[in-house]
């Protein structure tokens, strides 16, 4: 067997030889680069097609600047290397990195999943790649995540949600990059927001289950910042609208842990009914967790929406489907995943951003469950 010196030798004169791809043959082996690491230069593929190192940069980052035959060559020899061109360092000359990192709190759920598909599809139309974290529902994980993405120079970052940590707004800042918070409003963002209120959700749907006549109603919410604000908006909202009990200085209200599940709201419902079972509306905090009360509520008897209406958040694609289908607050994820990309290509290009705050709104899309 040869001895590592004697490969890294025979390394060597392999691309040394600068044989150009035509006259070599596909069965040949490739042998490593002769770097320490292992892995393939832009040089080694360079002799190897028989050009000079900024020929196969051109003809790697500019093809239309080479001619047909060099192309051909240098892409055959980028075949045979496996070698993917190192972006980092083209983003050093260029100052662009061609990624743009998005935070949520979870993969788990979907209520994030389509702002994310319409970010990943309006950045890649614009040749950018977008780069996925999760950071929980804990300020500590979203700084110590936020720490590593400044460190590798993403061309903007996107948040889900408002940034409240003091210590994360300071690092956006002092990092310069382009940033877009969503799913929320502030009158004093980081940079760049696209979102909705949910204080105006919560006292939406109060109003809309007040309509509907109902005259005790209930949440069951997640215990993160946002769901907890649009919590209080709907709480004082029916309270206001004589929907609780006489003198209650908060409507009835079970609280889980985010993020939610259909665990959750099947027993967030006998939770509720077993403190007051004259509770006849409850707004759910997502989707999955109204789909669980309308299990439990027909695993012990209560017919939907005659006894009890469910209202769910966030309008997922299986919510029509259940039975009876489910009314819910619609988001449009499409609509901030679009605005959202549009925000970091424009200033990534220099654009000016006159209008750096834009609210989409919400819906409430009526269905049988309420």
């Amino acid at each position: 067997m040869k001895n590592k010196s004697s490969s890294i030798a025979a390394a060597k004169a392999d691309i040394a030889t600068e044989t150009p791809v035509a006259e070599v043959s596909a069965a040949d082996p490739v042998r490593r680069s002769r770097r320490s690491s292992g892995g393939f230069t832009l040089r080694d593929v360079a002799k190897l097609a028989n050009v000079a190192p900024i020929t196969a940069s051109r003809a790697l980052n500019t093809p239309e600047a080479v001619s047909p035959a060099i192309l051909a060559r240098v892409r055959e020899a980028v075949e045979r290397t496996g070698y993917v061109p190192n972006l980092l360092a083209g983003g050093l000359a260029s100052k662009k990195s061609r990624l743009v990192a998005a935070v949520v709190p979870t993969i788990t759920g979907s209520v994030f999943l389509e702002m994310v598909q319409s970010l990943t599809k309006s950045l890649a139309d614009e040749g950018y790649q977008l780069m996925l974290g999760q950071a929980g529902y804990e300020n500590s994980r979203e700084d110590a995540l936020l720490e590593a993405i400044i460190g590798r120079r993403p061309d903007g970052v996107v948040l889900t949600g408002i940034m409240r940590s003091e210590l994360g707004r300071k690092r956006l800042l002092a990092s310069g990059i382009p940033v877009v918070e969503t799913w929320d409003l502030t009158p004093t963002p980081i940079d760049m927001l696209v979102g909705f209120s949910h204080e105006k959700i919560g006292e939406a749907v109060a109003k809309y289950l007040h309509g509907r006549r109902r005259k005790r109603v209930a949440t069951i919410s997640a215990n993160d910042e946002r769901a907890v604000r649009r919590n209080k908006a709907f709480s004082d909202a029916a309270l206001a609208l004589g929907m609780g009990q006489a003198g209650a200085k908060e409507v009835a209200t079970c609280i889980v842990k985010a993020p939610t599940t259909l665990g959750s709201g099947r027993s967030g419902l006998r939770s509720l009914l077993e403190n007051d079972p004259a509770i006849d509306a409850i707004f759910c905090s997502s989707d999955m967790m109204a789909q669980g009360v309308i299990i439990e509520a027909q695993a012990m008897g209560i017919a939907v929406p005659e006894k009890l209406a469910v209202v769910g958040l966030g309008d997922q694609e299986f919510s029509k489907d259940l039975n009876p289908p489910l009314t819910s607050v619609r988001i449009d994820g499409t609509a901030i995943g679009i605005q959202a990309a549009r925000f970091i290509i424009e200033r990534v290009d220099g654009k000016p951003v006159t209008d750096k705050v834009k609210d989409i709104g919400f819906s409430i899309v009526e269905r049988g469950s309420a």
